[in-house]
């Protein structure tokens, strides 16, 4: 069988030669812009109908290099948003980004180039990722995520793009901004040489106020579990933590600051040395994006060897991953990552209306989840919770638990 055969693709040159008029009226009929109000409403008419008549479609990509509007919007990730162990948590956001883009009249494309190490060294490394594995270990993927494949910005092919991810290249942040790209990042992120535009979540006042909530029931002995990367969100955790014990009159301890490097490490052999060495009361997670820490949660939470809230209060910092309403319903503050994504893309759009791309800074607050895993400092640990030491501490040498073992 003879296959058919293919069809020329229609140029504006051949709606011109139909419609009598010249390449540049066709032009200016087809792109939409302003000028095109110069055009008279019969010419208008038949170039369209020519146009549709032809199956004609517009080069976007072409209509973009030469500074035109297509109304494409770009969403740029820096990791996969798609494996099993982090949909949960990502699926909001991309929900966010399309309803809204839909909603405004625009189209959406996905950009998730990988690099070479040759790409790499023209940006500079990657930030850590939320493993905490630096790039180039042991481990790494050789091709990495990269918005400047062979050099160039592929981001171009759109009018402007949303950027959503924790595996940032600062390098090409920089370089965006330099190219005078517009961009919005979910979430805040810093370089040295220049300001950017993000949605972010208020972690500094969600923090603040669970702080304040378990001060309001009597805890002064609080842990907090940091993440392991130094990353923006993290020291957003972190001066909240502090302004709220400052609001609370609690002078902060540093001992009560810990680095978590490994979800998995939180076990209840660690709380009772926390609760036992440091006399804490209450402790605050800082979750991650994967279900490690689900898990030990989970694992926590099936022992009687310390019950959540009767002999310590626990809260997460954020929205455990992987949460479904049949696993513990953990105290802790809600991201609005729908709502932060959607914003993303209004504060884009606005960009897009200005002549020049000035960065706008906007914070959603979170909202709080009362849960059922905090209370009142317990009544025999009383003293604890109002800053004294415990009472198996009392008698065993400083710096160590009461059965010999270093306190950690």
């Amino acid at each position: 069988m003879v296959p058919p055969e293919r069809r020329r693709r229609s140029t504006q040159r051949d709606i011109a030669q139909r419609t009598g008029v010249s390449q540049a009226t066709v032009s200016l009929v087809i792109s939409g812009g302003a000028a095109s109000t110069q055009i008279a409403e019969s010419t208008r008419r038949a170039v369209l109908a020519a146009a549709d008549e032809m199956g004609y479609t517009a080069n976007v990509a072409a209509r973009s290099l030469k500074g035109g509007r297509n109304r494409l919007l770009g969403l740029y990730t820096f990791e996969s948003v798609f494996p099993t162990d982090q949909r949960d948590f990502y699926y909001p956001f991309l929900l966010g980004v399309e309803e809204e883009a839909a909603r405004q009249g625009y189209d959406l494309l996905l950009f998730s180039s990988t690099g070479t190490d040759r790409d790499a060294a023209r940006v500079g490394p990657r930030d850590a990722g939320a493993s905490g594995t630096p790039a180039g270990a042991s481990g790494t993927p050789a091709a990495e995520r990269s918005i400047y494949v062979g050099g160039s910005n592929r981001l171009k092919i759109a009018d402007g793009c949303v950027l959503l991810g924790r595996n940032v290249r600062r390098e090409e942040l920089s370089a965006l901004v330099r190219e005078d790209f517009p961009f919005v990042f979910v979430g805040r992120r810093e370089v040295d040489d220049a300001e950017l535009s993000y949605v972010a979540a208020d972690y500094v006042a969600a923090t603040g106020a669970l702080v304040a909530e378990l001060a309001r029931l009597g805890h002064r002995r609080i842990l907090y579990l940091r993440a392991l990367e130094d990353s923006e969100p993290t020291r957003d955790r972190e001066e909240g933590y502090r302004r709220g014990l400052a609001e609370a009159g609690i002078v902060p301890d540093e001992a009560l600051i810990r680095t978590l490097a490994d979800p998995a490490d939180l076990s209840i052999e660690r709380v009772e040395e926390w609760i036992g060495g440091l006399g804490i009361t209450a402790l605050l997670v800082e979750p991650t994006e994967d279900d490690r820490l689900t898990e030990a949660l989970a694992t926590m939470a099936g022992t009687r060897r310390v019950r959540f809230p009767a002999d310590c209060s626990l809260a997460l910092l954020g929205d455990p991953p992987c949460w479904t309403p049949e696993l513990r319903d953990w105290t802790r503050f809600s991201l609005p990552r729908a709502q932060m994504a959607g914003q993303a893309v209004r504060v884009l759009i606005e960009l897009l209306d200005q002549e020049t791309h000035e960065p706008r800074q906007l914070t959603v607050p979170c909202a709080y989840v009362p849960g059922d895993s905090i209370g009142p400092v317990p009544e025999c640990r009383a003293g604890a919770g109002a800053g004294a030491r415990p009472e198996s501490e009392s008698e065993s040498e400083p710096g160590t638990e009461s059965d010999g073992r270093p306190v950690t």
